[in-house]
């Protein structure tokens, strides 16, 4: 009798157990299906349409475009052992650059080929953004509207570049102003990856220094300003045997040696996409073994 009773136990205590590890099978499941898949918080955008048109038919070569009021000139130059391309960008309005989200909206868990956000905002030119959706915090203000005010002081992520109304780029810490005081001084885009490479001429990031979660060298994106609605966006290639990658310091003194003023580092890794005239540039890869376009949060475009 003694043994049926322990048998008994042993048999409830068995399937206690596997009741438990089950329910942390489907407990973990979902905390990561909530974290990278599952769509949240989502706000649609408006698309404003720029003031200026072209003031002539668009002249399109491989590598630029000119239509009078927007001119783009893409080059590739070798930086050590990595291929980098370089997009000179100047404007006739600070309106013709824009900003495109995945999904046309701006939430959790969304994701676009930059190639699909580009093509379907009618870009003429575009780079990768700050992939606002793999972080919870950070400022990030989109087109003049405001989609997150929680700060991240936590280095690199709480120096950010505004860019204002009248397309003029500034490094600001988070720690020393709220998203609303920036969006009343006229700010019209906020990025929150970083850090910031150039400011003020000089470059802002030291030998071995490096964002979280990076390797040393790595593909990378970077926006960067000569003069006003004079522009530099730059995409390195990177985990190939062609192309090893830049460091962050690496990439800094580019900038710097370029003329930039401010120059600011955006998502890099698999993220980092240089697109122009329906065609991806550079090749994008995550882990080095198969080169292909990841999906991101947002894009940085030219176009009306």
């Amino acid at each position: 009798m003694r043994d049926t009773k322990h048998r008994k136990t042993r048999r409830g205590t068995g399937r206690i157990r596997i009741i438990y590890a089950v329910f942390l099978v489907l407990y973990s499941l979902f905390v990561l299906l909530d974290t990278f898949v599952i769509p949240r918080n989502i706000v649609r955008i408006f698309r404003e349409k720029g003031i200026l048109g072209a003031k002539y038919d668009p002249v399109i070569t491989e590598n630029s475009y000119d239509d009078g009021t927007i001119s783009i000139q893409i080059r590739t130059e070798r930086v050590g052992v990595t291929t980098v391309y370089i997009a000179d960008v100047q404007l006739q309005d600070p309106s013709l650059l824009k900003t495109g989200l995945a999904g046309d909206s701006f939430g959790r868990n969304l994701a676009e080929v930059p190639s699909g956000i580009a093509e379907r905002n009618g870009a003429v030119f575009a780079i990768n953004g700050d992939y606002y959706g793999f972080r919870e915090k950070g400022y990030v203000m989109r087109g003049g509207y405001l989609y997150r005010d929680s700060s991240n002081t936590r280095y690199p992520y709480g120096e950010d570049l505004v860019i204002r109304e009248d397309g003029s780029f500034e490094i600001v810490n988070e720690a020393d102003a709220t998203a609303q005081e920036l969006a009343d001084s006229g700010a019209r885009e906020i990025f929150s990856f970083g850090p910031a490479l150039v400011n003020h001429g000089e470059v802002q990031v030291f030998a071995g220094e490096e964002v979280e979660r990076a390797q040393i060298t790595n593909p990378r994106t970077a926006i960067g300003i000569l003069e006003p609605l004079h522009y530099l966006m730059v995409v390195s290639d990177g985990r190939t045997q062609e192309s090893r990658g830049l460091s962050l310091f690496e990439l800094a003194e580019f900038m710097q040696q370029q003329g930039c003023e401010i120059a600011y580092n955006l998502d890099g890794g698999g993220s980092s996409t240089i697109w122009f005239n329906g065609k991806v540039l550079n090749k994008p890869t995550t882990y080095g073994d198969v080169i292909a376009e990841r999906t991101i949060s947002d894009i940085v475009y030219i176009g009306y």
